[in-house]
């Protein structure tokens, strides 16, 4: 079923039974979605998807306008994975009227990605928490290729006594390492060449990590600097190893879980990624 409206949406929950899974969405659908959807789909009785590009997470000069929105062939895929509602709303569903109480993310919205795309986090949180409202999952999967989003849906969830599970989904590749994103196929052969030096850059620093977070860096650092001077350019927002509950700075002597986390511009086009790394002995 296609819920567009409230009323739609609260229709579409009152028939499902059991246990519901949320895979909240901004479309452009691919494997990467469907790997959380087939997830979602082993944690619940009922699977329930949405489908919005929210305006409030787009910071001025940014894609909003341009972002895909594939909605019928996201559709297929839902079908195909045996989604039970996909809630689509509208503009004039989601903010009716102007918001005028939002969501503050907080110093953890305001580092890392946060520092470079300001208000972000701010807005995402907002959205999320208004569809966690509307569609009342017993669980909602995000990606973990999205790590600083997780980690703040994960504390809004707990500052705020949000009664969901959040549960975290592997980030999916493509065959030479690209993470899958919406955003890739603005991609051009030259400028996705120049983009697969993110996911090397984090298999070079988790081959470092025995000599400590300096040298993690370090090594991630290295592959970045060539992809900086390459053509076309990578421009580089950051590269940072961070604490996956704060994503404040570990420190030279650190021991426990980390994020290598990075992120540039390739064209006009803004990719981020990411991997889970753990310092001292694995408990």
């Amino acid at each position: 079923m296609i819920a567009r409206t409230r009323e739609e949406l609260a229709e579409a929950r009152s028939r499902a039974e059991g246990t519901l899974a949320f895979v909240p969405t901004m479309g452009a659908l691919h494997e990467g979605h469907r790997s959380l959807i087939r997830q979602a789909r082993g944690l619940a009785d009922a699977v329930a998807v949405s489908i919005f590009v929210n305006p409030l997470q787009f910071g001025p000069g940014e894609d909003f306008d341009r972002y895909p929105r594939t909605f019928e062939t996201d559709i297929e895929a839902c079908e195909a994975e045996g989604v039970d509602v996909v809630f689509a709303p509208g503009r004039e569903v989601m903010y009716p009227d102007e918001p005028q109480v939002t969501i503050r993310s907080g110093p953890m919205g305001e580092v890392v990605e946060g520092a470079t795309r300001p208000g972000h986090f701010d807005g995402m949180l907002t959205v999320v928490l208004k569809l966690l409202n509307l569609v009342r999952p017993d669980v909602a999967i995000f990606g973990e290729k999205d790590a600083q989003q997780l980690a703040m849906i994960r504390r809004m969830v707990a500052d705020l006594n949000v009664p969901v599970r959040i549960v975290g989904g592997a980030t999916v590749r493509e065959p030479d390492g690209l993470a899958l994103s919406s955003r890739n196929r603005y991609l051009s052969a030259a400028e996705r060449r120049t983009a697969l030096a993110l996911s090397r850059a984090l298999r070079a620093g988790a081959d470092a990590v025995p000599a400590g977070p300096d040298a993690v860096l370090a090594a991630a650092g290295t592959v970045l600097d060539k992809a900086v001077s390459a053509d076309p350019p990578l421009a580089l927002d950051y590269v940072v190893l961070v604490d996956p509950s704060t994503f404040i700075p570990v420190t030279p002597s650190y021991t426990g879980p980390a994020v290598l986390a990075v992120a540039g511009r390739v064209g006009s086009t803004h990719l981020i990624d990411n991997m889970s790394l753990h310092f001292g002995k694995e408990r």
